[in-house]
Parts: structure tokens; sequence; C-alpha cells
């Protein structure tokens, strides 16, 4: 009898110990499969594909394209196009060619005539830019742009109680601009855009250089194709 009850506590721990091995070691083996399940070069390429390419938030086949459009807003004269004609809105064309993901090229062509009382302004001018994308969401993306152009100011002016007319000349000038578009869809794309003009002053045989610049606050609306 002594010799039975010494067997059961000698093999009680053994057989403890078994119970609680075993469950471990099972669920040890259980977890293993999935380690390497999540580690496997299958699953890496599936979350792989599930991680969005900045190539994912751009429309596909928007580059290489040409789009020609109108703007519509108010023309701000500054210097000596305010003193002898008042703002207006007027109408711009321009034309835009997507040459890569992140570069545009745009060129803008605009004319208009400000009067103030018995005197005038008459802007002409065509904007040459590259206009560059900060970045890029889906269809909507924030712009700035910047270049050359040939700019021809005339205006009326008061000299010595007589009204004179600038002469007519083609000077060189600069622009600047920022903006945002949305593109409603492959061919459609509307915006807002504002946009500084600087000519270079127009020297003048009697009276004093032509000298001044203007910005235009624009609603802009393009239309794409091949």
């Amino acid at each position: 009898m002594l010799n039975n009850i010494l067997k059961i506590v000698l093999m009680t721990p053994v057989f403890m110990a078994g119970v609680f091995v075993s469950p471990a070691q099972a669920q040890e083996k259980q977890i293993k499969p999935n380690i390497h399940v999540l580690t496997g070069e299958e699953s890496a390429k599936k979350v792989n594909n599930n991680i969005p390419s900045a190539s994912d938030s751009r429309i596909p086949d928007e580059i290489n394209k040409h789009s020609i459009g109108i703007g519509v807003g108010q023309t701000f004269l500054r210097s000596d196009f305010h003193d002898h004609g008042t703002d207006k809105i007027t109408p711009d064309l321009y034309y835009n060619y997507s040459a890569s993901y992140s570069f545009d090229f745009m060129a803008n062509l605009h004319w208009s005539k400000h009067k103030y009382l018995n005197r005038d302004v008459t802007i002409k001018g065509l904007a040459l830019s590259i206009k560059g994308k900060g970045f890029q969401f889906d269809a909507f993306s924030p712009f700035v742009l910047g270049g050359f152009g040939f700019y021809e100011p005339t205006a009326t002016r008061n000299i010595n109680g007589v009204l004179t007319k600038t002469r007519e000349q083609l000077v060189f000038g600069m622009n600047l601009g920022a903006g945002v578009e949305l593109r409603l869809n492959s061919q459609a794309t509307v915006g807002v855009i504002a946009h500084y003009h600087d000519p270079f002053d127009v020297r003048q045989e009697n009276g004093p250089d032509l000298e001044g610049s203007y910005m235009k606050l624009l609603i802009l609306g393009m239309y794409t194709f091949n």
C-alpha cells in the first residue's frame, strides 16, 4: 500500500508536466506556420500590391496632351497703367501642353483696352511659361508658373495739358502665376489662376517712359485633345 502511494506521488509531477507541455507544443506548431505565412514571399507580394503608389493618384494617359481654354476674370492695373485706365473684367486665351506629370508648357494670349475719363490704356501680350505642379492628389493639383513673354502696351496720356498717345513698341517682359485645377474627365479641366504680367518699360520720344504692370485673377476652363 505504501509502495503504491509512493509511485503515485512520484508519477504525478511527470504526468502534470506532460499535460502542460503537450498543449504548448501543439500551440507552437500551430503558430509557426502562421509566422511563415505572414513573412512569406507570397504574402509580401499581396501587401505590396495593396499599397497605393504615386501613379495610382494620377489620371492615366494625361501626359503629352494639348489643351486650349478661356479664362475670364478681373484685370488689375498698376503704376502708369492704373493712372490712365481702370480695372475691368477681361477674357484671356490659354494653351497648355502636358510634357510630364510634374511640368507643363503654358502660353497665354490677351488683349484689352481700359478707359478712364478721357484717357485709356491698351495692353497686348503673349506670355510663355513653365507650369510646375507641387503635388497631385487624384484629379486635383495646385500649380505655380513663370516665364517670359512679348508685350505691346500703349496709353493715351495727358502731357502738359495735351492728350498724347504713346508710341507702339514690342517689348519683352516677365510673368508669374499660381492657381489650382481640377480634372473633371479626360477632356475637361476647370480651375482658377492669378497671373501677374510685368512688361519692360517703353521709352518715349516725348514725355516719360511708359511703365506699369497688371494682375489677372481668372476662372479658367480647358479642353484637352490629342
